[in-house]
């Protein structure tokens, strides 16, 4: 099964480079993208379950053992990451080709969507499986660049301008990431994530925490953390709606899991436990409040994106199995969830002729499948049961009452107002944009929906739906891959069979 582990980057890479060769033949260009992204979710899925039934899967890259050379690992957590990422890449890919975005004029002007839209996923999957802090960086760097040329696609003057505001943003977290790589070489002579583990610890704490904090302060960007998180409602929406929906699902997810893998296995103990508790109530209550300002669609979004990223920091602050199951379990459920809205939005901008809640009404009459589309990912965000969402932020508030004191009980708190500010904006939305009299940009004629825009939202509709539904299995894997990031030693000993040296 280890032959398995490179594939789900290789692959896209190799799709890369045959649809950039097939630039002039579209129909095979979106067949070899479909196929590479489908043999993903496949290799994700075995991954997955081999990882579940006899722990990590490890790859030594070039044949050099570790910690020489490159590994690749798939434990619990980074195949479950795979899988989920795989099967939403699909999704989107399969929502672009519906609304033509890799063809039009206006969002490609050539035949580079295809190959880029790979690239970032080989980006994404290479910095789940990364085994040291180097190739993590590879990781991010591959999908930042992919990035670049999707969030401007089009080269209008207003995606121009917030791109140009993205790029900046991320050059600076990826300077402070690699400014924080060497700084961690210097002192303990090792980049491997296992030999980490032990080195690390021998560290004076000073030089830990230092090590720690700039580590954080690079993640926390690219998660978009609260007070490093003013550049995502800007940046997001402007983009065309695939390229916006999968930067909203995943790109900041890789930070989130970049935070989870380096607290845990290179910084257990919970010495910033506090500033990441204060940081995580931030994030939520400050996102969810800018999301009930906002009068258009996609802002609003952005804003919950913001937001929701704070449930996450919170489990990783409280770092209890509990906590950190809840936490996995949320990723899991929000990647989803977030990506849906944004498809959806793309729906309505596509119905309506705008995504400005000031401009349409009166969608449930005129489109009632588009207002079911809305309406469930929309209830699974703001927590109402039985929906997924529900459940993530029982398990996370939950565990935030069993560790007790003054910040979870704060937490637990702000996680409560969150949910119930984000069910207000739900609503809100709802009443303007479905319920209310049409407006004249809505009631005009228009033609039909393309079906597979529709089908790709409605298969990540279902998707979340199946993950309320297999809530209990999916809670196993959480549980076991929480356990297995407290414990460190079947990562370790994975990497390195004879313990971290």
């Amino acid at each position: 099964m280890s032959a398995l582990v490179p594939l789900p980057v290789v692959v896209p890479l190799l799709g890369a480079a045959l649809t950039l060769i097939l630039a002039h033949w579209p129909r095979v260009q979106r067949t070899v993208s479909v196929v590479a992204l489908a043999a993903n979710l496949l290799v994700a899925s075995l991954l997955l379950v081999e990882a579940y039934r006899h722990g990590p899967v490890v790859v030594q890259v070039g044949g050099w053992p570790a910690p020489v050379g490159i590994v690749l690992i798939a434990d619990q957590l980074a195949a479950l990451m795979l899988v989920v990422s795989s099967a939403v890449t699909l999704c989107v890919l399969l929502y672009s080709i519906g609304q033509g975005r890799s063809e039009t004029s206006e969002s490609a002007p050539v035949s580079i969507f295809h190959p880029t839209y790979l690239v970032l996923t080989a980006g994404i999957t290479n910095a789940f499986l990364a085994g040291d802090l180097f190739n993590l960086f590879v990781g991010f760097e591959m999908l930042l660049a992919a990035s670049f040329v999707l969030i401007t696609l089009g080269g209008t003057e207003t995606r121009i301008r917030t791109g140009s505001t993205y790029v900046v943003v991320s050059v600076l977290s990826s300077l402070i990431f690699l400014a924080a790589t060497g700084l961690v070489y210097a002192a303990t002579g090792t980049l491997n994530l296992a030999q980490l583990a032990a080195r690390l610890d021998a560290l004076p704490d000073g030089v830990r925490l230092g090590l720690q904090l700039m580590l954080l302060l690079a993640f926390g960007i690219k998660a978009a953390v609260f007070p490093l998180s003013a550049w995502l409602p800007d940046s997001y929406p402007t983009a065309p709606a695939p390229v916006t929906a999968v930067f909203a699902g995943l790109l900041t997810k890789v930070g989130v899991y970049a935070i989870i893998r380096t607290e845990t296995l290179l910084f257990p103990g919970g010495d910033v436990s506090g500033l990441l508790m204060v940081v995580a109530g931030l994030t939520m209550v400050i996102g969810v409040l800018g999301a009930v300002a906002q009068s258009d669609l996609k802002r609003l979004f952005s804003f919950t994106l913001v937001s929701h990223i704070g449930y996450m920091i919170f489990g990783v602050a409280l770092s209890t199995a509990a906590a950190l199951s809840g936490a996995i379990f949320y990723v899991v459920h929000h990647i989803t969830v977030q990506t849906t809205l944004f498809l959806v939005a793309g729906l309505v901008e596509e119905r309506a002729g705008s995504t400005d809640l000031r401009r349409i009404g009166g969608l449930a009459r005129v489109a009632p499948l588009l207002a079911v589309l809305f309406f469930v990912p929309a209830m699974n965000l703001a927590g109402i049961p039985p929906f997924s969402g529900f459940l993530g932020k029982l398990g996370l508030l939950q565990a935030g009452v069993a560790v007790g004191g003054p910040l979870s009980w704060a937490l637990v708190a702000a996680g409560t107002l969150t949910s119930l500010l984000t069910l207000y904006a739900a609503s809100r939305v709802w009443n303007i944009a479905f319920w209310r009299a049409p407006r004249l940009a809505t009631a005009e004629p228009v033609v039909r929906l393309p079906q597979l825009m529709v089908g790709a939202t409605v298969a990540l509709v279902a998707l979340g739906l199946v993950l309320t539904l297999a809530a209990g299995p999916l809670f196993r894997v959480t549980a076991d891959a929480a356990a297995d990031l407290r414990l460190r030693t079947p990562y370790v000993e994975a990497v390195l069979p004879g313990g971290a040296r």
